[in-house]
C-alpha cells in the first residue's frame, strides 16, 4: 500500500489537541504526523482516535444472536462503522453450547476481514445469577462447564470477554479463565462487596454495564456497584444514553474510578428503522429511545457511540477530550491493546474519525482505509 496524507484541521492524538497537522499512512498504519504544510489542502473538523465499544449485540436490524454468522456481522459492523465505531467486540448474550460455537467460529471467519474491526468476541453469559438477569433467557443461564471453557479458550477468536456473575462461578474457576488468557467480566450478578473482591483477586478486570444489572450501592451493603468503584485496577462500563444510568450517578462513577469507558450494549434497532424484534420467545418493542420488554424491563440500547461521546459532554459535562478517551483510549487499555488502538501516534494502526463542526461523524477510516 502506498503512502498517503490526510491533512485536518485539527487533531486529538489522544492526549492533546494539535492544529492543521498532516498524518502519514502506509500498510494501515500511522508512519508519521507533521504540521501541515501550506500547500496541501485541509479537511475541516477534528481526527480523533476510532471508537473502540466492547458490547455490541446488534445493529442493522439483526441480532447476533439471531444469526451468528459473518452475513450478519457485516451488516452490524456498518451499522456502528457510521458512528464512529472502529473496533467492536460482537456480544453473544446468554444462549445455548452449539450457540455459543456458531458464535465463534463466525468471529474467527469474520477477523480474516480487517474492514470489519471485530477485534474479538464477549459471551455475556451464560454463567449469570437468575436474580439479575435481566432479560437474558433463564433456560440457558446454567454453571460453567469444560464444553464452555474449551471455546473460551480457542486462539482464533482475538480477545475474549466473558461477564459473568461470581456467586456462579468458583474463584479458582475465574482464576483458570484468566490463565487461558480470557478477560473476566463481572455482571447480571446480585454477588455481595466480599464475593466481588474475590473475584478481582482471582484477576477479574471489568464490569459490565455498571450500575444496571448488578447488586446496587447502599449504605450497609455496598453491593458489586460499591467493590467497582472502589477498585482502582478494573475497568467499567457505563450505557450513556440517560436512560440505563442517571447522569449524576455516571458522574459520581467517573469521578470515582479512572478506568471508566463507553459502551453501547445496542441492539438491532440501531440505524434501523424497526420498531421491535423478538428475543427468545419475546417482543422487545422500542418506544423512543428506549428497548422494553412486555414486562418493562430494558432490553439493551438504541445507542451508537459516538452518541454516548455527544452524551458525555452534554449530559456530563466532560471535556471532549475525556468524553473522547472514554470511547478509545480507555477500551483499549482494557483490552491490551493499547499499544495499536486507542490513540494517534506513530506506529498505531490508522483507525480515525473525524467529526465535523457539529461533532458528527464526517468520515470513519479503518486500518487507513476510509469508508464508503
Amino acid at each position: 500500500m502506498a503512502q498517503e496524507t490526510i491533512s485536518v484541521e485539527a487533531l486529538f492524538d489522544g492526549e492533546k489537541f494539535l492544529q492543521y497537522q498532516t498524518i502519514y499512512l502506509d500498510g494501515g498504519r500511522i508512519t508519521a504526523i507533521d504540521k501541515t504544510p501550506s500547500v496541501l489542502p485541509t479537511m475541516s473538523g477534528i481526527l480523533v482516535p476510532g471508537y473502540i465499544d466492547t458490547q455490541v449485540n446488534g445493529g442493522g436490524g439483526k441480532l447476533f444472536n439471531h444469526s451468528p454468522d459473518i452475513e450478519t456481522l457485516k451488516v452490524i459492523a456498518k451499522a456502528h462503522q457510521q458512528f464512529g465505531t472502529t473496533g467492536w467486540l460482537p456480544t453473544l448474550v446468554t444462549d445455548s453450547l452449539s450457540k455459543m460455537q456458531q458464535a465463534a467460529d463466525a468471529i474467527a471467519l469474520a477477523r480474516n476481514d480487517p474492514s470489519l474491526g471485530i477485534l474479538g468476541i464477549h459471551f455475556e453469559g451464560p454463567h449469570l445469577s437468575v436474580a439479575k438477569k435481566g432479560v437474558h433467557s433463564e433456560s440457558f443461564i446454567r454453571k460453567l462447564s469444560e464444553a464452555e471453557k474449551s471455546i473460551f479458550a480457542r486462539k482464533d477468536l482475538g480477545k475474549v470477554i466473558v461477564t459473568l456473575a461470581p456467586e456462579m462461578v468458583s474463584v479458582d474457576e475465574i482464576k483458570s479463565l484468566v490463565d487461558l488468557g480470557v478477560i473476566v467480566s463481572l455482571g447480571h450478578s446480585d454477588a455481595t462487596l466480599e464475593q466481588t473482591n474475590q473475584a478481582l483477586s482471582a484477576g477479574a478486570m471489568g464490569f459490565a454495564h455498571l450500575f444496571n444489572a448488578m447488586s446496587p450501592f447502599t449504605s450497609r451493603k455496598p453491593g458489586m456497584v460499591g467493590a467497582a468503584l472502589l477498585d482502582n485496577d478494573s475497568f467499567a462500563g457505563l450505557i450513556l444514553d440517560g436512560i440505563h444510568v442517571h447522569p449524576e450517578s455516571a458522574k459520581l462513577a467517573i469521578k470515582s474510578k479512572v478506568n471508566m469507558m463507553l459502551v453501547t450494549d445496542a441492539m438491532p434497532p440501531v440505524s434501523s428503522d424497526e420498531d421491535k424484534f423478538e428475543f427468545f420467545g419475546e417482543t422487545i418493542v422500542r418506544e423512543g429511545d428506549r428497548l422494553l420488554s412486555s414486562e418493562g424491563r430494558l432490553a439493551g440500547s438504541v445507542l451508537d457511540m459516538n452518541s454516548a461521546v455527544r452524551n458525555a459532554v452534554a449530559l456530563l459535562g466532560l471535556e471532549l477530550s475525556d468524553a473522547i478517551n472514554l470511547a478509545s483510549k480507555n477500551p483499549a487499555r482494557f483490552l491490551g491493546l493499547d499499544a495499536e488502538y486507542g490513540s494517534l501516534k506513530i506506529g498505531y494502526k490508522a483507525n480515525m474519525v473525524l467529526l465535523n463542526e457539529q461533532r458528527e461523524v464526517a468520515e470513519v477510516w479503518i486500518n487507513g482505509k476510509k469508508l464508503d
